[in-house]
């Protein structure tokens, strides 16, 4: 289809659904009409997403205004040892100089081991401990094989499993491939990567003055990570110790290799289980060495998918350079870590992935490389754990990649903020990664600026009420986005398999946005230009990027829009499916609370009959789950890959096992409290809640067009399981104290890297002109801290709302008064580019 054409498909997609509301028809339901702003544009409030019940209604607001600086919003994570997570130390951290099989687990250096990792470390459990131990056995393993000669690598055995799916012209191209190896056979000796190695007698590394510039690397590669990763062909810097140029080994693309254009593309086949089982045969074939896929680069036809085989990423490779031999002298050997480094991230307006993008193209690693237990709220400064599989690197790489080392001096280093709001320090070797849900939950300061409450009776009455009666456990506006186009439609729209409507979603001009973004989107829409279109999109808005890469792959046919949806990460497109969960939920809430009050458990209500003794659909972690089967086609090939052995051993063995659920009836109701109920979200395998409410539920569910009974898809990642979630949560360690302040630039709570930078601490003014509320509190994973700040202002928390609020306030005419007093500055507030922001506050 021609580009013409396929704009004209794109703008009647755009105006269909212009024509129609952007929110799915149950919003009727809820009884309120649409919002909109003073120069007509749609505007998505809290009551749009069922956010509309307090539980103290009774106690009179307090006018406050959340975030007016990112300050304003701290976020420290809580690990599962129930530890605050803290930035400690920014110096560089330096590996032990241990040798020998020891794992030198958490250990990086003495200094760091005594100061910035004073911070107890998790525990690694048994069964972790076996299943690394496992690993470790496997890898030792394939670490023989690749070092097998060429002609025993393939047998008969080989040809014999993949006759049944390939050509004999491709089982030809495969053994070719594979038998020259992980990397590329030399074509040309144009590229730095074909240079020979010159290192030292002593190990010493190659002066910086003829390396390649780390910014030359960043442009000639994307995120995944191609050319000149880690220099790892150089001499001593060759992946697992390899000297000279033959050091490929274990870092994957990390490790200085050439890129690798070679696949092998199956003929067309048209059964699914014959997909599925070359998938199988090749991971039992080649051991990981080699992955497989389905070919989205170009459309199915009605023979069915082709089959890509290509050398893994991750996987190790024939010539891999072998352990000890390139780390002489004062080097420590890499081989002798643990396989991840972990590290303390913090970000300040940035949400989780758009910060993990960035450090994959600083730190030259793939993102999926980079692991963290849950996702944080964007507008704040947050902090928390991440984790690296870290190839061949060791912490001393890690830290002068992503603090630029090779552009700024050390002083530069500790004594400026780090670039784009992203700073990372305290680093540490360790057996295992994060995984999503490994945390207990969130520690908040809360700082709410231009206060007006009738005195401080009124004030404590309204923090002592969410102190002892908590508040409603609504999905705050953050999983729903901030943009005229709510993530929960999109979500709606691919449940019902409507994956035109989800792409022109996502793809629709959105009010108020960057002007960059607004650009590139009327590059494609109005002017049907792919090519601009991609070169004018922010790396950051990532959904539409993929899609528009789809398009360009496919020539620019825009019929294949489910495959273009697939190309969206995978969390990324689930968010979309959660948040349309989320909205249900919500409402239902809202309706129980409005129909029964927020006091006692009523007959009807659902509760567990016991607390579910792990992590899991219980509601007490936030991530909903799907259906991963092994089954899934897709899951097992595409996101598998991207997958540990251990993770796939792990998600292989993890059984959900159902919780059990009552309905509570009059005779044991006052058997329980109010902080016992729970609420299903949409899914299989869960219970609804009796009488009226269910049938409400039901009703909900139909209106959008789905049936309650059936959430299973076609496509299984979207199949929902469904969750229960508590409808009240109570905050932990709470505390509030007022604060007095004339200058609205001025921070009131500092930041842990500020604080480790010397930058001078809060600044409060007994006699300012304004008041300030700081709250400090802890909650758990599943909840959300504007929903506990709502509870107090009973306020719209929206962004636009608050942005409105901020440039309204009275202490905005005194802004720059106290100019010189301190390092006050911030990022570049991007109000205007508040689109689709898929991050939690857990």
């Amino acid at each position: 289809m021609s580009a013409a054409l396929a704009v004209a498909d794109s703008k009647e997609g755009s105006s269909a659904v212009a024509a129609e509301s952007v929110l799915p028809p149950s919003h009727a339901l809820l009884g309120i009409a649409p919002t909109f702003s003073s120069d007509g544009l749609r505007q998505v409030l809290q009551t749009d997403v069922g956010i509309s019940e307090y539980i103290s209604r009774d106690v009179p607001p307090i006018s406050g205004i959340i975030k007016q600086r990112f300050t304003d919003f701290l976020v420290f994570e809580v690990n599962q040892d129930h530890q605050v997570i803290h930035l400690k130390s920014l110096d560089m951290p330096e590996s032990s100089s241990k040798k020998g099989k020891g794992n030198n687990e958490g250990s990086s250096s003495t200094a760091v081991a005594e100061t910035s990792m004073a911070q107890p470390q998790e525990p690694v459990t048994n069964a972790e401990s076996n299943t690394t131990e496992e690993l470790s056995a496997s890898t030792e393993a394939k670490d023989k094989d690749d070092s097998t000669p060429a002609d025993t690598l393939w047998n008969d055995q080989f040809t014999e499993k993949l006759t049944p799916y390939l050509s004999e012209a491709s089982i030809d191209q495969l053994k070719t491939m594979f038998l020259e190896g992980r990397e590329p056979p030399r074509v040309t000796d144009s590229g730095w990567g074909g240079r020979l190695t010159k290192t030292t007698e002593d190990g010493t590394e190659i002066p910086d003055a003829v390396k390649p510039s780390e910014e030359v690397d960043a442009l000639q590669s994307d995120d995944t990570g191609t050319r000149g990763r880690n220099r790892g062909g150089r001499g001593d810097r060759g992946g697992r110790g390899g000297r000279g140029g033959r050091g490929r080994g274990r870092g994957g693309r990390q490790g200085g290799e050439r890129e690798d254009h070679r696949k092998v593309l199956s003929e067309p086949i048209s059964s699914k289980t014959d997909r599925t089982s070359l998938h199988q045969v090749v991971r039992e074939l080649f051991g990981g060495k080699l992955d497989s896929e389905t070919d989205m680069s170009t459309p199915a036809g009605d023979d069915g998918s082709r089959i890509v085989i290509k050398w893994s990423r991750h996987g190790g490779g024939r010539g891999g350079g072998r352990g000890g031999r390139g780390g002489r002298g004062d080097r420590s050997d890499r081989g002798n870590h643990p396989p991840y480094i972990h590290f303390i991230l913090q970000k300040t307006n940035r949400d989780t992935q758009d910060a993990l993008g960035y450090l994959s193209r600083t730190l030259h690693v793939n993102i999926k490389d980079l692991a963290v237990a849950g996702t944080k709220d964007k507008r704040g400064v947050t902090v928390q754990r991440v984790s690296l599989r870290r190839g061949n690197k060791t912490v001393e790489d890690v830290w002068k990649s992503a603090n630029q080392s090779n552009r700024r001096s050390v002083q530069e280093i500790l004594s400026q903020r780090g670039d784009r709001g992203v700073r990372i320090a305290d680093f540490n070797y360790r057996k295992a990664g994060l995984e999503l849900g490994m945390l207990k939950g969130n520690a908040f300061v809360i700082t709410l600026r231009n206060v007006q409450v009738e005195n401080v009776e009124t004030l404590d009455r309204a923090m002592n009420s969410i102190k002892h009666k908590g508040f409603i456990n609504y999905y705050g506006m953050q999983r729903f986005g901030t943009a005229a186009v709510p993530t929960h439609s999109i979500g709606l729209a691919i449940l019902k398999s409507d994956w035109h409507k989800a792409v022109s979603l996502i793809l629709q001009n959105r009010p108020g946005e960057h002007p960059e973004v607004v650009a590139a989107r009327n590059a494609w829409l109005v002017d049907g230009n792919l090519d601009r279109a991609l070169a004018l999109m922010p790396r950051r808005v990532v959904a539409e990027r993929c899609i528009l890469e789809s398009y360009k792959k496919q020539g620019g046919e825009t019929r294949n829009a489910m495959g273009a949806l697939s190309t969206i990460p995978r969390n990324l497109r689930l968010m979309y499916v959660h948040a349309y969960q989320s909205y249900v939920w919500n409402a239902i809430v809202s309706e129980r609370i409005r129909i029964h009050g927020p006091d006692k458990a009523v007959p009807g209500d659902l509760v567990f009959e016991s607390e579910p003794a792990t992590k899991g659909r219980s509601g007490e972690n936030d991530e909903m789950e799907v259906d991963d089967d092994a089954g899934n086609e897709e899951q097992v090939t595409t996101e598998g890959k991207g997958m540990s052995s251990r993770e796939r051993k792990k998600a292989s063995k993890a059984a959900y096992v159902a919780p059990s659920i009552k309905i509570l009836t009059e005779a044991d109701a006052h058997q329980y409290s109010i902080f016992d109920v729970i609420m299903p979200l949409p899914g299989r395998d869960v219970d609804y809640p009796g009488g009226t409410l269910g049938e409400r539920y039901r009703e909900f569910l139909r209106l959008d067009g789905l049936d309650p009974d059936n959430f299973i898809r076609k496509q299984k990642e979207y199949t929902l399981n469904g969750s229960y979630r508590k409808i009240l949560q109570i905050p932990k360690d709470l505390s509030w104290s007022t604060l007095r302040y004339t200058d609205p630039d001025v921070p009131l709570a500092q930041a842990d890297e500020d604080k480790l930078l010397g930058f001078d601490p809060p600044i409060v003014a007994d006699d300012g002109k304004f008041l300030a509320l700081q709250i400090n509190l802890t909650l758990g994973t599943a909840a959300y801290a504007t929903m506990a700040l709502r509870e107090v202002t009973k306020t719209e928390t929206s962004s636009h709302f608050q942005t409105g609020l901020t440039q309204a306030s009275e202490d905005q005419q005194f802004r720059g008064v106290a100019a010189g007093l301190g390092d006050v500055a911030e990022l570049d507030d991007d109000n205007t580019e508040m689109g689709v922001s898929n991050t939690l506050d857990s």
